[in-house]
């Protein structure tokens, strides 16, 4: 089987899988794959945090184009595991040239199943978008391709708790991924001083109290599989054996008074108000912690989604109430620019790439204590905190590298590191004053010693060598340019050229050794 996921939460994922008995535990981009009986499947979906949906693969083949692709879906029994009134969607995920479309394969797979029940019974199944009674997942990368139920249904983050939201929230499955990765566990007291309509309370709740995410959901894809197993679904459904005590408190604050009352309505409808506490209150107006110590887990507003009138006043406000208010506290900030992250002035110890919607942002963790990083070296103190080692959060930490989207045609990009990071990963020394760096100037502006400018050359089409007269003009033909380099006779007259017509930048194509007529002279 496989568990769809977002990017940088492969190895959260991965562990919960593991946690549950799954086998063959592989990781992948946006996808960890594994190996069950039916029991497993149904626990993937009931009980994995961080699993957007489950598919159960059934028909692998190879395909060249469109029309085999066609004929080998129509040749497939499809009777196995549906019938003509079972309603039906497709989901289509393409990599390759020859399947460059991935609308046109969902036509094409569509037009194959109906096409088979019309020669058989002399009627259609009916496509549904909406709550289809079954959804079949289509995966081409180059000419392998994998058919796929989808157990799952509606995609696994709509939990069935959330029952109003503010502007831009976050996803409970990015959410509940980030809690992972902070390593907290419900060991100590949770704050979000910008909760918004409470998604990191909700599945913070969850998480410390080990309950499953499923438990709030009506409905699963699986549930209309011919071989569903009602009794099984039943025994998972009501085991509350591994639920826990919580003995401590999840605190949400933020300074919308409809923020404070979507997140308690959101709070009473998970069941958890006796653990969630919420209070309207600014990030400025912080004097005091509610507690001595405990983790911060919160997702500032970017500007994006969600408009705000002053980044840079309320980015340096959370920078300054996080040194002077919460010493102590271990902080997980995500983000999106390092202009962001600048206006906050703290030294990460932790970060990982994620991706937040459309939008490449980035988790960092703040350990807040009194006195320098020096000062805390000299005591001999490890600034990170011993559950976040990266050696021990190997198996979920990723480079920049490895969190690029795939190139249409499956190769990967080159890496680019981000300007924050040298290219041998050292941090560049912040500056809290703003000061700007030493003016170097361009190489083509001094000598390479440093001395005196450099004496002005002008262009050798526009004087002579000596610099006396200017040349006479000379109207240039289209391929003139390669021969003002010495280029011309060597690129070949079988190799071709762009031409541009005049400032239209319509472009053709010529071959070098085509005679010049009027139509093409310009």
């Amino acid at each position: 089987m496989v568990a769809k996921t977002f990017q940088g939460l492969e190895g959260v994922l991965a562990d919960e899988l593991r946690a549950l008995g799954a086998g063959d535990v592989t990781e992948g981009r946006r996808m960890v794959s594994f190996t069950g009986d039916k029991e497993m499947m149904y626990r993937a979906n009931f009980c994995c945090h961080t699993a957007l949906r489950i598919l159960k693969p059934f028909f692998k083949f190879r395909s060249t184009d469109a029309d085999d692709l066609y004929e080998q879906v129509k040749g497939y029994d499809w009777s196995q595991i549906m019938d003509v009134k079972t309603t039906f969607a497709i989901d289509a995920t393409t990599f390759g040239e020859e399947f460059s479309h991935s609308r046109f394969v969902t036509y094409r797979v569509k037009d194959a199943i109906a096409d088979y029940f019309m020669e058989r019974e002399q009627k259609r199944p009916s496509i549904r978008i909406t709550n289809p009674e079954m959804r079949l997942d289509v995966h081409i990368n180059g000419n392998e391709v994998t058919l796929s139920l989808d157990s799952s249904g509606e995609p696994l983050y709509k939990r069935g708790w959330r029952v109003a939201q503010t502007d831009a929230p976050i996803n409970e499955v990015l959410a509940a991924g980030i809690i992972r990765l902070s390593g907290w566990d419900g060991q100590t007291d949770l704050i979000d001083p910008m909760c918004g309509s409470g998604t990191f309370l909700v599945e913070a709740a969850l998480i410390a109290q080990n309950i499953n995410p499923g438990i709030f959901r009506k409905e699963y894809a699986f549930q209309h599989w011919k071989d569903y197993d009602e009794e099984l679904f039943s025994n998972i459904y009501n085991d509350d054996s591994n639920e826990r005590e919580f003995a401590h408190k999840i605190y949400g604050y933020d300074i919308a008074h409809q923020a404070i009352a979507i997140a308690k309505a959101n709070a009473k409808s998970a069941g958890m108000s006796k653990v969630i506490e919420l209070q309207q209150r600014d990030i400025a107006d912080w004097t005091e912690a509610p507690v001595a110590g405990g983790t911060i887990i919160t997702n500032p507003p970017y500007g994006e989604r969600l408009k705000i009138a002053d980044v840079e006043t309320l980015y340096t406000t959370i920078g300054n109430r996080l040194k002077n208010v919460f010493k102590g506290f271990n902080v997980w900030v995500i983000g999106y620019s390092q202009e962001h992250f600048d206006f906050i002035g703290l030294k990460p110890s932790v970060h990982y790439p994620l991706y937040n919607g459309s939008l490449e942002c980035e988790l960092r963790e703040y350990v807040i204590f009194d006195g320098t990083y020096n000062d805390l070296r000299s005591r001999g103190e490890d600034i990170k905190n011993d559950d976040f080692r990266a050696s021990d959060r190997s198996n979920i930490r990723r480079d920049f590298h490895e969190m690029r989207d795939d190139r249409p045609d499956g190769e990967r990009r080159e890496f680019r590191p981000r300007r924050e990071f040298r290219p041998d990963g050292e941090r560049r020394e912040f500056r809290p004053d703003g000061e700007r760096r030493e003016f170097r100037p361009r190489r083509d502006d001094r000598r390479a010693d440093g001395g005196e400018r450099r004496e002005f050359r002008p262009r050798r089409d526009d004087h002579r060598a000596d610099g006396d007269d200017r040349r006479e003009f000379r109207p240039r033909r289209a391929h003139d340019r390669f021969e003002s380099f010495g280029q011309g006779p060597r690129l070949g007259a079988d190799k071709e050229v762009p031409i541009i017509h005049g400032r239209r930048k319509s472009w053709k194509r010529r071959d070098l050794d085509e005679p010049t007529t009027p139509d093409n002279q310009e």
